[in-house]
């Protein structure tokens, strides 16, 4: 009895949370927006040091390349093949059975 009570409490408390007709935000925006702000963040960091030898520059040119955009999560770097070359598995040979 004390399962359907506490789950009756949990269903009860995500159905306020979570109501029907609730416009959810668009986590991808919110994510690539999070991701903008902090590149700038960090990139205005890194050009407030000083820099007095070639190492230093270089690690800079080096964190400056790695800032660079790069392409979504989602996206794969080539296409999957549509072909399918044999069924998996084989099928069973008539005289087999």
């Amino acid at each position: 009895m004390f399962l359907v009570v506490r789950s009756v409490f949990w269903l009860t408390v995500a159905y306020m949370v979570i109501k029907p007709g609730v416009d959810i935000a668009d986590a991808q925006r919110l994510s690539s927006e999070a991701m903008a702000a902090g590149q700038q963040v960090i990139s205005e960091q890194i050009q407030a040091i000083e820099c007095d030898s070639f190492q230093c520059v270089g690690g800079k040119a080096v964190i400056a390349a790695a800032l660079q955009s790069s392409p979504p999560v989602g996206t794969p770097m080539h296409e999957s093949p549509t072909i399918v070359s044999a069924p998996i598995p084989r099928p069973r040979p008539d005289w087999a059975g």
